[in-house]
């Protein structure tokens, strides 16, 4: 019997829930040639969205190239992974990427590798003393576009990596002015550090501003939620009622890995039909597995910080600089709330939207709350 509920990768086929609206709106850039920026934190579903549309986008005259630049460190590791995924996902057969490479890069004369598996371990090399290199990487999907005669969407996950780059704005210039240029090429750009991706393509001063169509990502609602934990006990022969199926998604704020987890360890507690006493054990466990990932979280963190997550974690979601919420949390003076701000953010625990301040981890609230001392 297949696992009922997938967690910690990209769920697809029967795993993939609701996001209707979201799989509509996006098929229609890739099919209509909108740039998309997909924004939201990370193991909310992006990943899984992009995948199921491309699979839903791809034709005989429609390629879509997915790739995750996380990984990349500089400008050259970009350009060797970019040359690399377009040569291999726009053709079938390990001699076309040879063909191609040689027809498409002839002026960059680049190395061809195989590994073990031909079929699957190609990678280009290139000489970056080459001053035509980046210009012609760059536009090498519309080349291939244009010769092939069809429509490419390249998908870029992890996106925000570019900004780690040394030369950073340089670089993101050069993407811009390249990929402005390209018509038969649409670009999907996401990524899970939403202060740094909303930094990248919501500023006026930074070269990705009003590139696309900007989408937040939301959550899925409860009751879809509902429906789809429910269905998957039944089709694997258990029951769950409504009201605990929906006490699994609220219990971890409609977050999607973690609603699969926490279904996932209920439904290896049941027998035949999930109890509330199922249900503890279950949130237990999920507290449990998370353990040594939160103690790394807390390792390291200022007084001032505890402090802080300690006034979220109690419903405190603005007003920070209120003198009650100052004294009570012992968190300085109000100008210390940027700062804190500013770190807990950057180090991906909260999620600030306008003026509200959140965990950027529902998990990491709940086992916040039980296991760090307070002041």
């Amino acid at each position: 019997m297949e696992n009922p509920f997938v967690f910690g990768s990209a769920t697809s086929g029967e795993w993939f829930t609701d996001r209707e609206a979201d799989v509509k709106r996006l098929l229609a850039n890739f099919r209509h040639n909108v740039n998309t920026i997909l924004i939201s934190p990370r193991r909310w579903g992006k990943t899984s969205l992009v995948r199921k549309v491309s699979e839903d986008a791809r034709s005989s005259t429609l390629k879509v190239v997915n790739m995750d630049v996380f990984a990349c460190r500089s400008e050259e590791e970009f350009y060797t992974l970019y040359a690399t995924e377009l040569i291999k996902q726009t053709a079938s057969r390990w001699e076309e990427w040879v063909e191609n490479a040689k027809r498409f890069l002839s002026g960059l004369v680049p190395k061809i590798s195989f590994g073990a598996d031909p079929m699957t371990d190609f990678t280009l090399s290139f000489d970056f003393s080459n001053k035509q290199l980046n210009g012609e990487i760059l536009n090498l999907p519309q080349k291939i576009a244009k010769e092939k005669d069809i429509r490419i969407v390249v998908c870029l996950d992890e996106f925000q990596q570019v900004a780690e780059f040394d030369n950073a704005l340089y670089f993101q210039r050069k993407l811009r002015s390249a990929w402005q240029l390209h018509q038969d090429i649409t670009y999907c750009l996401y990524g899970s550090k939403k202060h740094l991706m909303t930094k990248l393509f919501s500023k006026q001063s930074m070269p990705f501003y009003k590139f696309g169509d900007v989408i937040y990502l939301q959550k899925i609602s409860t009751d879809d939620w509902v429906t789809f934990i429910r269905h998957r006990f039944e089709v694997t022969g258990k029951q769950i009622s409504t009201g605990l199926a929906k006490e699994v998604a609220v219990t971890v704020e409609n977050h999607s890995s973690y609603v699969q987890q926490l279904a996932w360890l209920l439904w290896v507690q049941t027998d035949k039909e999930a109890t509330e006493a199922g249900f503890e054990a279950a949130y237990t466990d999920l507290l449990n597995q998370n353990s040594m990932l939160y103690l790394k979280y807390v390792d390291g963190l200022t007084t001032y910080q505890l402090n802080f997550l300690y006034a979220v974690s109690d419903g405190v979601t603005s007003e920070f600089t209120r003198k009650e919420n100052l004294e009570r949390y012992q968190l300085g003076t109000s100008a210390n709330i940027r700062r804190l701000k500013t770190s807990l953010e950057n180090k991906e625990l909260i999620d600030i939207s306008g003026k509200t301040v959140s965990f950027n981890d529902p998990v990491f609230k709940l086992w916040f709350r039980k296991n760090v001392r307070r002041f």
